[in-house]
């Protein structure tokens, strides 16, 4: 019978499980050996990232205060009640303490000091008469200093760390306490205990930060990446509004080209078959602009086939305002008139800035009289749109979404962009709103010549 055979396990996983007890228990204790001596980096300080100043100086106003506190008092109960000569309870106190200065930065290193000293300490006093009625082996002052040291190693060190940490705490209270088990009043257990909360509550809220953080990081890129796909599909809309107005100018060029040798008597050959080539050149453009088309259509957009709009079609759109419910008055002046036919990318420019500028209305300040003004340079050089809002009839107005999902700030920009012009938004001392646009007409005119 043929053995069974096992799939879909590699084989670093199978020497994992295969792995003895003694060489995974060495493993595990070389990699918390590792965490001790490996700390964070970079060194900055706790709370380094809090948003008001005075947070950022709490650690250290902490570390100041304990470290004026625990220093003299743990000199005098060394003197006083373990007999330790002033000068070197002095330099116990002062080994024990000052290190929490060092842990606003740098809490690993710190505890490091700490322990070392906490462990001399407890060493020294053993020649201390009637010890058995002393606390021993960490005492009161040790353990309220290591305790926040443990909660600024908690807040900076990861999981491994702590772990490591709080094993070599209750690791060496409890080889003290089976050394000297006559002397040892269980204040071992104490801290072992203590000190396996302070971690745990330090590393859980640290953890919550990290997760918050994280989460704020995440929110700011995908809120980068909606504006950048906004201005993507806005342009993506402007681009496919253009191709008809740059194919109904390949068009013109097509049919010119062909009709020239009919409208044109005695042309030479050379010149005829120029003409063929210009005609047989703008066919095949027009024909790559429609493929481009197809790319630049959604699946949304493939019913587009509207003739484009311009000013002509302003005051319609204003009607339809109205119906909507909002008070607009529009205003076009006689010179709009005398221009003639514009440039159509200007004219198609315009017609969707007032459209744009009218839907923020009916979206963000419902029932605001509304002022729509066209106006045009008197040397024919430029248009200005100006549409003007006033409050909302129902209360304050809600914010324009500039970097969002909507596409009418961003809209706007990109077609003022499209023709060099230039823009002008922003809210009113009485809470309405402002678009102000320019579209050059004698420059664009200019550079298509």
């Amino acid at each position: 019978m043929p053995s069974p055979s096992f799939t879909g396990i590699s084989p670093g996983a199978a020497s994992t499980a295969h792995e003895s007890l003694p060489a995974a228990a060495r493993r595990q204790a070389g990699s918390l050996a590792r965490a001790l001596t490996t700390p964070s980096y970079p060194a900055t300080p706790l709370l380094a990232g809090a948003s008001r100043p005075w947070r950022r100086k709490v650690p250290y106003a902490v570390a100041m205060i304990l470290t004026a506190v625990l220093v003299p008092v743990t000199a005098q109960l060394l003197t006083n009640d373990y007999g330790v000569s002033g000068g070197l309870a002095t330099l116990l106190g002062l080994a024990q303490a000052t290190p929490l200065l060092l842990a606003v930065t740098r809490p690993l290193q710190a505890w490091w000091i700490v322990f070392l000293a906490d462990v001399t300490t407890a060493l020294v006093v053993l020649g201390t008469s009637d010890l058995q009625h002393r606390v021993w082996p960490w005492q009161p002052p040790a353990i309220i200093g290591y305790l926040f040291l443990l909660l600024a190693l908690a807040l900076r060190e990861p999981r491994r760390t702590l772990v490591a940490v709080w094993l070599v705490t209750g690791g060496s209270g409890l080889a003290l306490g089976m050394a000297f088990q006559t002397k040892s009043d269980g204040s071992n257990v104490l801290l072992f205990v203590l000190s396996g909360v302070v971690l745990l509550v330090g590393g859980a809220l640290r953890e919550r930060g990290d997760v918050q953080r994280r989460l704020a990081e995440q929110e700011t890129i995908s809120e980068a990446e909606r504006a950048h796909r906004t201005l993507l599909e806005e342009r993506a809309r402007i681009a496919r509004e253009l191709h008809d107005v740059v194919a109904h100018h390949m068009s013109v060029i097509t049919v010119q080209a062909d009709s020239a040798p009919y409208r044109i008597g005695g042309l030479p050959p050379e010149a005829e078959q120029e003409f063929g080539t210009i005609a047989a050149t703008a066919r095949e453009s027009l024909a790559e602009m429609r493929r481009l088309l197809g790319v630049l259509r959604s699946e949304e957009t493939r019913g587009e086939r509207t003739p484009q709009p311009g000013l002509r079609q302003v005051p319609q759109l204003v009607e339809a305002t109205v119906r909507a419910g909002i008070p607009t008055e529009l205003s076009l002046g006689d010179e709009v008139a005398d221009l003639g036919a514009l440039p159509q990318a200007v004219d198609l420019s315009a017609y969707r800035i007032v459209q744009e500028a009218l839907a923020n209305v009916v979206r963000h300040a419902p029932g605001a009289a509304t002022r729509v003004a066209v106006s045009a340079a008197e040397d024919g050089s430029g248009l200005t749109l100006l549409i003007v809002n006033g409050p909302p009839a129902d209360g304050p107005a809600t914010p324009l979404e500039t970097s969002g999902t909507g596409h009418g700030l961003v809209g706007m920009v990109e077609r003022v962009r499209l023709v060099g012009g230039s823009l002008d938004t922003g809210p009113l001392p009485d809470g309405g709103f402002r678009v102000a646009a320019r579209l050059p007409l004698v420059d664009l005119e200019e550079k298509g010549s």
